[in-house]
Parts: C-alpha cells; sequence; structure tokens
C-alpha cells in the first residue's frame, strides 16, 4: 500500500430531494409476520400481563401503543447495530428512497431566509406541467402560509409529498409578477437517481458516481456503461466513496457486470438454512475486461463493500480510498399488521474469499463512535495506523493478501488532509449563503450561459473576485463575519464550487460533478494509477 497527500478537503454537498440512508443490505420484500412457534409463548404472555397491568392498575393514564413501541425499538437495539423497527410512517419514507421514487409535485428546492425557492421543476414531473418555475417562491400550501416561520426539509417534505392522484394547492410569489400566483398540482410519482454522474474524464477514462443500491442502481449502472462507451470508453472510475448501501440484488447486478461468467460475488450464512445464498457471476457483463478502479471511504457500508469486496477478492479492481465502513449484516423487512416494518438481521455476507467484513459490535455503545475513533487514532491519514490480525487473513483469486473483521482495505490508500479546512468556507456552506449566491446569479445569467454551451463553461468561466466580494457581502448579511485571509488562503475552493454550484442551476445534477471532482483528491489520484492494474493479475510466487 501506498500514501499520497491529499491535497484537498471533503464538503458535505447539498441534497435538494428527500434522501434517506439505507439501514444496511436488504434481501427480498415485505413479509407477512408470521408467529415463531410455542416456545415464545410464556415470554409473549408475560408481556401481556405487564401491558395489562399498565392499562388497568398504573395511578395515570398511559399509551400502551407507544410504551409497545418503545419496547420493541429497545428489545431490537439489543441485537446488533441494524436491527431495527420502523414505524407505519417512517417505513413509508425510508422505503421511498431505495425504491428509486417518491409521490409529490416534483421540484428541487431549497430554503433561502426563510423562504421555500423552487431550484428546478423537474422534466416531465407535475410542476413543471402546470408551469411552475425555477425562482418562484412559495409562500403557501393549502392556505397556510410556510414563509418566515422556521421552515424546515422535512416541514416541506410534510407539506408536499403525498400520494399519488391527490391534490395540493400552492401560493408563490415570481419575480416577474406584481401580485401572487395560485397553482393546484396533482401529485404524482417523482424519480429518483442513485447515479449522480456518468462522464468522460478524458478520451478513455470514464467516471459513473453512485449513491446509493435503490431498486433501480443497477439500471442506472448499465445505462451508463452504455453510454460512455459509446463515447470510447476503455477504462472506468466506480465511485463508491459515501455509499451508504441498499439492495443486495442491485450490488449483485452491479458487480456482476464486470466479472466473468461463474466467479463469486457474495456469500450468506444465517441461523436458518433458507438464508444461506450464494452469488456467482452470468454471462451478461458489459465491462469485463477493461481497466477499473473502485474508490471507497469510511461512509462506503454494505453493498457498496459487496462490489467492492467482490471485485477486489478476484482481482479485477484496483480500491482506492480509505478503509471502508465494515458493515456485513443482511436484514430482511418483516411487514407488521399496523403498517409498521421489524428490519431483522437474519445473515452475514462473506466476500468471495471468505472474508466477513462486518466489524465487531459486541459492545454496542461504542460502535457508532468507531468513525470517530478511526480520526483520532490517525487511521485517515496513515495506512499503517490501521492493524489486522493474520488470524483474520484472506488471499484473493491470485494470492494477494486481504483482511476480514472491519471493512474492505483498498489496495492503494490516499490519506485524508485537513490542512487547507476552511472555517469560513463552512460558515457561508451551513448557512447556505454559497447556494443562493449560485442560484441567484444562475437565474440571471442562465440564458447567456445556455447559449454558450456547457464546453464552453467548463473550459472558460472563472468566478471572479468580484463576484466573491458579493459572497462576502451577502455573508454579512446573514451575521457572518468576512474573513479575507481565510478567503484568500482557499481561494480556488471557493471558486471551484461555486462554478460548479452555478453549473447545476444552469443545467442539471450531472454539470456540477465535473467541476467539483477537481477537488476530489481520491479520484484525482486514482486517475494517475490505471498503470498499477497489472499488478492484480500476477500470481503467488
Amino acid at each position: 500500500m501506498e500514501a499520497q497527500k491529499n491535497s484537498s478537503y471533503q464538503i458535505g454537498l447539498p441534497l435538494i430531494l428527500c434522501i434517506g440512508l439505507a439501514a444496511g443490505v436488504l434481501i427480498g420484500t415485505s413479509l407477512t409476520n408470521k408467529p415463531g412457534g410455542e416456545s415464545i409463548n410464556q415470554d409473549v404472555q408475560k408481556f401481556r400481563e405487564v401491558l395489562g397491568l399498565i392499562k388497568n392498575d398504573y395511578v395515570d393514564e398511559a399509551e400502551t401503543n407507544k410504551l409497545v413501541e418503545e419496547a420493541i425499538e429497545q428489545m431490537l437495539g439489543k441485537l446488533d447495530p441494524h436491527s431495527s423497527y420502523l414505524s407505519a410512517q417512517d417505513r413509508i419514507a425510508a422505503t421511498e428512497d431505495l425504491q428509486g421514487n417518491f409521490e409529490g409535485i416534483g421540484i428541487e428546492f431549497n430554503i433561502f431566509h426563510d423562504t421555500l425557492v423552487v431550484v428546478t421543476a423537474l422534466s416531465g414531473g407535475p410542476s413543471e406541467s402546470v408551469g411552475l418555475m425555477a425562482g418562484d417562491k412559495i409562500v403557501k400550501v393549502n392556505d397556510k402560509v410556510i414563509a418566515s416561520v422556521g421552515l424546515t426539509n422535512r416541514d416541506v417534505q410534510k407539506y408536499l409529498k403525498g400520494p399519488k392522484g391527490t391534490e395540493v394547492k400552492i401560493e408563490v410569489i415570481r419575480k416577474s409578477s406584481t401580485t401572487p400566483i395560485t397553482f393546484t398540482i396533482i401529485r404524482d410519482k417523482i424519480p429518483q437517481f442513485s447515479v449522480d454522474a456518468a462522464y468522460m474524464i478524458d478520451s478513455e477514462i470514464g467516471y459513473i458516481k453512485v449513491n446509493r443500491f435503490s431498486q433501480t442502481t443497477y439500471a442506472e449502472v448499465k445505462e451508463s456503461l452504455s453510454k460512455l462507451k459509446r463515447q470510447g470508453m476503455s477504462k472506468l472510475i466506480l465511485d463508491l466513496q459515501g455509499n451508504p448501501g441498499g439492495y443486495l440484488d442491485q450490488a449483485v447486478n452491479v458487480a456482476d457486470e464486470f466479472l466473468s461468467k461463474g466467479e463469486k460475488i457474495v456469500f450468506t450464512r444465517g441461523h436458518e438454512n433458507r438464508y444461506n445464498e450464494e452469488h456467482n457471476a452470468t454471462e451478461r457483463g458489459d465491462f469485463e475486461q477493461g481497466d477499473l478502479i473502485v474508490l471507497v471511504s469510511e461512509g462506503s457500508a454494505s453493498a457498496s463493500e459487496i462490489v467492492a469486496g467482490a471485485l477486489q477478492d478476484n482481482d479485477r479492481a484496483l480500491i482506492v480510498g480509505r478503509r471502508s465502513y465494515g458493515k456485513g449484516l443482511v436484514q430482511r423487512p418483516f411487514r407488521l399488521t399496523d403498517g409498521s416494518e421489524v428490519r431483522l438481521t437474519i445473515s452475514r455476507y462473506y466476500t468471495p474469499s471468505g472474508r466477513s467484513i462486518q466489524k465487531p459490535y459486541s459492545n454496542l455503545n461504542e460502535y457508532d463512535k468507531d468513525i470517530a475513533k478511526r480520526y483520532k487514532n490517525g487511521e485517515f491519514f496513515s495506512a499503517d495506523s490501521i492493524h489486522f490480525s493474520d488470524s483474520l487473513k484472506f488471499t484473493t483469486l491470485n494470492g494477494r493478501s486481504v483482511y476480514g473483521g472491519g471493512g474492505i482495505m483498498p489496495d492503494y490508500f490516499v490519506p485524508l488532509d485537513t490542512t487547507q479546512h476552511s472555517a469560513y468556507f463552512n460558515e457561508l456552506f451551513a448557512a447556505n449563503v454559497l447556494r443562493e449566491y449560485a442560484f441567484k446569479y444562475a437565474e440571471e445569467h442562465k440564458t447567456a450561459l445556455r447559449e454558450k454551451g456547457y464546453t464552453d463553461y467548463l473550459r472558460n468561466f472563472e468566478v471572479t473576485d468580484v463576484m466573491l466580494s458579493r459572497v462576502v457581502v451577502m455573508g454579512i448579511q446573514n451575521k457572518i463575519a468576512a474573513k479575507p485571509r481565510d478567503l484568500q488562503k482557499n481561494k480556488q475552493y471557493f471558486q471551484l464550487y461555486l462554478k460548479a454550484e452555478i453549473a447545476r442551476n444552469v443545467w442539471d445534477n450531472q454539470s456540477f460533478y465535473p467541476i467539483i471532482n477537481e477537488t476530489n483528491e481520491v479520484l484525482q489520484q486514482a486517475i494517475k494509477l490505471f498503470d498499477r492494474i497489472p499488478e492484480l493479475s500476477r500470481s503467488k510466487m
């Protein structure tokens, strides 16, 4: 393993649609809950007795339904970190993300100065069809004022999401109109995409970024591969940094695109034999021969680790980045009669070499602190700070050493460097100042920029000192003191981010990544590593 100095810092990019995290690797669909047999009758009877006592004899009125839900949560929480309980409402919200769609009015939005602003009316969606436009300020929903009331993203989803076919009335303020405009919108299914970007870095290297493994991920990746191959792709970088996982079958299908028929992808082992599965590659792979690099980070988990582990163990791809999260448990959702859901861990998954990459969880209270501990112990900065037990040593198809017991360790380590950390940038970002400025600039110059085209923008557009000075003024208006030394030190990063955010507002999300990825040090290192690919094919001597 080698380390290169990281020359930039990473930031959390804004999420503009309802995005949730996968709780773990999920398999199957919701099932009707079935009794577990006579052996649990005594335990159930005891629980009923206690509930009866509380209901009939407790001194105060008790909400037994809430007590039951809390008891279920506590019970599952004692098992492992990823078995969980979801109320009926939470289940719907969590499932929407992995199903690749939700039902609503079809806008990308942001909240500027406590006002909901339409960033884009999604193409083909219900908002676009009624004439909602970028820049419209939504001030009322169903006659309820939502401006200047401490609006949050969760509030927006509560007001605007809803079942397909239902009606919502909104009132907007439009810059070109002297009076408010009222729209009646019929909600519909709105697609969400798990591939954030797919583009050519140069004439040979393609890039695909996958943000999660939803029901549509395989189809999206396959479509992206076809598009990039038509553009001449012979090498590929698959970016799984920060991807929290999702459905097992989608991870298997994506890995299958890169592996030859018969090569093992993953296998699972559970207490019950019916949960023991083996998944091998089929004949259908669209990119089985070209050079491949996979990017991972401490935020890459579960399904991401299945893909990275399969490609690493089969010596098919070079894994670049930092050690992944370490989530190797498989959950199955069991639907309860009231619409709530138990996501129960029913098996562990193993990479082709036999590795379990699940990190230890004997102390559940410490489990969620693991990433912070890695940072404190220096793991983010030096591969030498990471230690694996020889008892967890395995070998890849061609005899390279890999380790289980806690995530996928990359073949090439790229450390995190915080020397260029900008407190000023973070303050402006958190206050939404940077996105607000980019949105306003894009609205004022959209026609001219579109006429010149994205290629011209990519090559020639520069964020000027005048533009930066206006950002500073906007920050002051938002009670953020100017920090000229910080701005000057990190000027290039400010410029790149604003250029990327303006492009997103003028064109689409896809146009954001070719620009912001200039700050993605893991990617920048990976681009230089394709000459290391032949090392994967060297057999053990």
